[in-house]
């Protein structure tokens, strides 16, 4: 209904990629945990592709020691039972590779930074996805991972970016 509100088709044809780790909630807290050393995080990752608009399609929850294009792999098979329309995705450089672009029949598009860069800079088509992790980290309850299973994880998860599109939603009314 949101895709449909703003003009687009009802399947998007676009989606991005990316995962973003998350530390563990502390001393004591139990379930599978792992060790991200790119990013300096023991805890777990969040999978998500989501459309170029932003709205979450499908999402996964791994320890952290899941390199992302594992994860990107599922994510992208998951999804063509969901969304069948869906044709081509962006992705960072950890999903570049065979193994992400032959999986399916979605292209998958690299997104890299201009050569010569230096610093941060806004990455074309990327920033759509970091901007719906930033919303979805405005959950308190997804600052950190306190939750005992990958699949609670995922349910506060999916809770959050539903709570976003029902906003969304009811801003429209």
């Amino acid at each position: 209904a949101d895709r449909e509100r703003t003009g687009c088709e009802a399947s998007p044809s676009g989606a991005i990629l990316d995962a973003q780790a998350t530390r563990s909630g502390g001393v004591g807290v139990e379930g599978p945990r792992g060790y991200d050393p790119a990013r300096r995080v023991v805890g777990r990752k969040r999978h998500a592709l989501t459309d170029t608009d932003g709205r979450l399609l499908v999402a996964a929850v791994s320890p952290a020691d899941l390199h992302d294009s594992h994860g990107g792999l599922a994510l992208l098979r998951a999804s063509r039972r969901l969304w069948p329309f869906l044709a081509h995705c962006f992705a960072d450089r950890a999903y570049r590779g065979d193994r992400l672009g032959t999986a399916t029949a979605i292209t998958v598009e690299i997104i890299v930074p201009k050569e010569g860069q230096k610093g941060f800079a806004v990455q074309p088509r990327r920033w759509v996805i970091d901007r719906t992790f930033g919303w979805i980290s405005r959950c308190r309850r997804l600052a950190r991972d306190h939750e005992a299973t990958p699949s609670s994880a995922l349910a506060f998860f999916v809770l959050a970016a539903a709570m976003i599109l029902v906003r969304r939603l009811a801003r429209a009314l």
